[in-house]
């Protein structure tokens, strides 16, 4: 039986944009940058505004869609080792956003835990999400921040600054490429 979840059934969102900001916020962080670069924060403004309503809605699902891939890539890996992705990434998903306070309020914790297991299960996690009623603002940054942590996470496995980044940009290659 099909799950209303099932990720066929999500939206895709705008992934390019999505991994656009991730990308950017994984290289200024590599790039030492200890607080926000306010030429950097200015682009990122500009970008949002030009978003407009339904470019924000894309750009939300395009970061649930990158999570999936993250979480998918991530499951593959553990059960090479037969490993539970859930059990070995959620924990230190969670360690990291509380150390983020000012970034990512604990309320909001639980449920981006939940876009992961959802995601770490198979299911979409926007479609997931969708379940509870519609995005809040106080869980924008948050769904940011967890997609960044887990491409960190990826990056930090492979041992490859870009890993992640370019998982993405090749399967978002190869997707063009096919139609």
């Amino acid at each position: 039986m099909s799950s209303p979840c099932d990720p066929q059934h999500a939206p895709v969102g705008d992934v390019g944009a999505a991994l656009l900001v991730i990308d950017s916020h994984l290289k200024s962080v590599h790039d030492g940058k200890t607080g926000a670069d306010p030429e950097q924060k200015k682009l990122m403004e500009q970008f949002a505004a030009s978003l407009g309503p339904t470019g924000a809605d894309d750009l939300v699902d395009g970061a649930c869609t990158l999570i999936y891939m993250f979480m998918t890539w991530l499951r593959k890996a553990h059960e090479e080792h037969d490993k539970d992705v859930v059990e070995y990434v959620v924990p230190t998903l969670v360690a990291s956003m509380r150390m983020m306070p000012r970034s990512v309020r604990p309320e909001v914790i639980p449920t981006m835990a939940g876009l992961v297991i959802a995601a770490g299960t198979g299911l979409s996690p926007n479609l997931w999400r969708q379940q509870y009623g519609d995005w809040t603002e106080a869980e924008m940054t948050p769904l940011e921040a967890t997609a960044f942590l887990l491409a960190e996470h990826i990056n930090r496995i492979t041992e490859d600054p870009d890993f992640a980044t370019r998982m993405i940009s090749e399967a978002l290659s190869r997707s063009v490429d096919e139609d």
